[in-house]
């Protein structure tokens, strides 16, 4: 029976990400339910930002979904006797993406659906961070997601910034948000000693 409720789990869950690919889960049949969703959240929202928000909302639906799938697989490997945690997250990990590779190439044969290598990507960047959540603990995956984070809004900031400044746009708010970045990181490595 415990074999069961280790193993059932990932595999219904699977199913689940299988229905998902069909006709049922096309942006056209999300739409009907995200975007009157965001419209009623974030009701000052554009035609074209309410596009976006749908994407957006999309994109984060495979980050979930196989943040859950690597979950589950690791938990049924992780309940084995014997088996490290480690081989139970490689294992894991490789399965999610076999199954996010099945999943796209499935969508690509419906007229529905189109397959994506980076749905792929953005499945496995899931998969990946349950599993270094759930190998490093709560704290230091939210202190690493935090400095990511950071890096990335002043890298990609002052880029944006450069580009902006070299061509004559206006940057606005981002004149504030680059530099807060930068504050940021530096609080945090003062917090650290």
């Amino acid at each position: 029976m415990r074999a069961v409720a280790d193993w059932l789990p990932p595999v219904v869950w699977m199913a689940v990400i299988l229905w998902l690919s069909t006709d049922t889960g096309s942006p056209e049949h999300t739409s009907s339910f995200l975007l009157p969703l965001v419209r009623w959240l974030l009701p000052w929202t554009t035609p074209a930002q309410l596009d976006f928000f749908h994407l957006l909302l999309r994109k984060m639906g495979h980050l979930v979904e196989y943040a859950v799938l690597a979950a589950l697989w690791f938990r049924a490997f992780a309940r084995r006797r014997g088996l490290p945690p480690r081989t139970a997250a490689w294992l894991s990990l490789s399965i999610s993406l076999a199954w996010a590779f099945l999943d796209e190439w499935h969508q690509s044969m419906l007229l529905s659906r189109t397959g994506s290598a980076l749905d792929v990507v953005l499945d496995g960047a899931g998969a990946a961070a349950a599993l270094a959540t759930g190998r490093l603990g709560w704290r230091a995956s939210v202190d690493v997601a935090t400095a990511v984070l950071l890096w990335v809004a002043l890298v990609g900031g002052a880029a944006v910034l450069a580009v902006n400044a070299s061509t004559g746009v206006a940057s606005g708010v981002l004149w504030l948000t680059a530099p807060a970045a930068a504050l940021g990181l530096i609080a945090r490595r003062l917090l650290r000693r």
